[in-house]
């Protein structure tokens, strides 16, 4: 409880402390004589962030330290699993640990060294998982009448341009979308921004439509009539089109039609097959032969004529029900954009029943200004990065082409149209417009950061540097370059450790105007 309060009334105090720290690689050691205070060290490992906050070192007396595990895999508490602070001397390890939390997040550990002097400090971390082992500098054991404190902080990563810190604790931190990483230098591909529309690509748009004048029927085995939507492969028939026959022509009559010509192909195929016989034995001539098989050969076709025009008669005349018909098929897969015939429609050759669009590829036509157009043509194309309105910026960097360049500039715009091919679907659909960056293969080298990081302070360009556990630095930054949800910004260095989400979190809380400091329970 004393701990708690001290802390709580001396909040800021102890943050510059923490800043003295972590500020600079080694900071000296007290004086010989000095009090020294309680004193806090943040240090990260692969995969967790440990920041306890420790009482002085004491040879042969508990200090304790409250200690903050953050899994960096989602910024969450640790809860399960022990802590421990370990001190490495010429004699060996001294090692001290908790089993439980007392907090999510917080374990009480009594550190009781057995003698004064240097020792490394370090911190292990035993889960499910495994054991990480964190590096946490060097720390300095003391006497009664000269504690102890810490050393050295763990190897600086860089620091802020300065500013007052700004506090953000390790409550705040679980409680909201909260990430971090370390500031890393990256390529980041040159962009040209446009809108972008999405079409078919050449020949993928097919109308299918009527060859004769008939009736429009469901294909023979169809569950359901085609619908817009509808994946269709190559071949599949769409359609079934009974051909009209004229309406003065009676059934009677094409029965009557169809019966004779039977009773005649029959009296041919036979005087054919009596005639090739004769002619086995000589007894007649080929050419009697050839004449009986062209006859019966006409008189065939004549029937099978007879037959289909009696099948589409009787089609047509009872609403399309019987079988038959010529099947339309789909020229190409893809899925069906539009359909504009109803089942047992009567339509005249060349009407449209449907339009079919090809899914395995789709044309990117992007507006961009002249320059940028230009560029893309000699450096050529690497990727481009679409503007969801809804989901958030979309990259293809895979399957895509650069197909034209156009030679002139649009007189209503004044931009070049770019047309690109893209395999599969973007996922947008087609005639729809959003906004664009085509990325070339020329590349810019920086610090890149995730957008996310990124707040709009007054209009500024702000990040949030991490340089403790719970104390934070603003640091403008100007963007170079934007790419989706990555940017190129300057002024930050390698080895920082960036509010990657929950800057504006860490802004809100800056601006709550609060008498009482926010202290920890412990």
């Amino acid at each position: 409880m004393t701990m708690l309060m001290e802390r709580t009334g001396n909040r800021w105090g102890a943050v510059l402390a923490v800043l003295a720290f972590v500020g600079c690689a080694s900071p000296p050691a007290e004086p010989p004589g000095a009090v020294a205070d309680n004193w806090s060290v943040t240090a990260w490992g692969e995969r967790f962030e440990v920041f306890p906050e420790v009482a002085a070192l004491v040879a042969g007396q508990a200090a304790m330290a409250h200690t903050h595990v953050t899994r960096l895999a989602d910024f969450a508490p640790l809860v399960e699993g022990r802590v421990e602070i370990v001190l490495v001397d010429a004699s060996g390890e001294q090692v001290f640990g908790a089993d439980q939390a007392i907090r999510p997040g917080i374990f009480a550990i009594e550190v009781a060294p057995r003698q004064a002097g240097e020792a490394d400090l370090l911190f292990r971390i035993h889960t499910g998982d495994g054991t990480e082992e964190i590096a946490g500098g060097r720390v300095r054991i003391g006497t009664a009448e000269d504690p102890g404190s810490l050393l050295r902080a763990p190897a600086s990563r860089g620091g802020a341009d300065g500013g007052e810190p700004l506090a953000f604790l390790k409550e705040q931190q679980w409680r909201s979308d909260f990430a971090t990483a370390w500031v890393r230098e990256g390529r980041l591909a040159l962009s040209v921004s446009g809108l972008a529309t999405f079409r078919p690509p050449a020949g993928g748009e097919s109308a299918v439509t009527a060859p004769v004048d008939g009736v429009v029927q469901p294909a023979a085995g169809a569950r359901a009539w085609p619908f817009v939507g509808l994946r269709v492969e190559r071949g599949a028939t769409l359609f079934r089109l009974v051909p009209l026959v004229a309406p003065e022509r009676s059934l009677a009559t094409l029965e009557a039609e169809r019966s004779t010509l039977a009773t005649e192909l029959a009296t041919a195929r036979a005087r054919r097959a009596r005639l090739e016989e004769l002619l086995a034995l000589e007894a007649t001539s080929g050419r009697e032969v050839e004449e009986a098989r062209v006859r019966a050969e006409t008189l065939e076709a004549r029937w099978q004529a007879a037959e289909r025009d009696l099948e589409a008669a009787r089609s047509s005349r009872e609403g399309g029900r019987a079988g038959g018909g010529l099947a339309l098929e789909a020229p190409f897969s893809g899925v069906i954009a539009a359909v504009t015939a109803t089942p047992g429609a009567t339509i005249s050759a060349g009407d449209s029943l449907a339009r079919l669009v090809r899914t395995d590829a789709v044309w990117i036509e992007v507006a961009l200004p002249p320059r940028g157009a230009r560029r893309l043509a000699e450096a050529g194309v690497r990727g481009i990065v679409l503007e969801d309105p809804e989901t958030g910026p979309t990259m293809i960097d895979e399957g895509l082409t650069l197909v034209s360049v156009a030679p002139g500039l649009s007189p209503r715009t004044g931009t070049v149209a770019v047309l690109l091919e893209a395999t599969g679907s973007p996922g947008f659909a087609l005639g729809s417009t959003v906004a664009a960056q085509v990325l070339s293969l020329d590349e810019q080298t920086g610090i890149v950061v995730p957008a996310s990081a990124l707040v709009d302070d007054g209009g500024v360009s702000v990040v949030y540097l991490q340089l403790s556990g719970e104390s934070f630095a603003r640091q403008e930054v100007t963007v170079l370059e934007r790419q989706g949800d990555l940017v190129l910004v300057d002024h930050l260095v390698p080895g920082q450790r960036l509010v990657t989400r929950g800057g504006d979190a860490i802004r809100r809380s800056s601006l709550m105007a609060s008498g009482a400091a926010e202290g920890h329970v412990h």
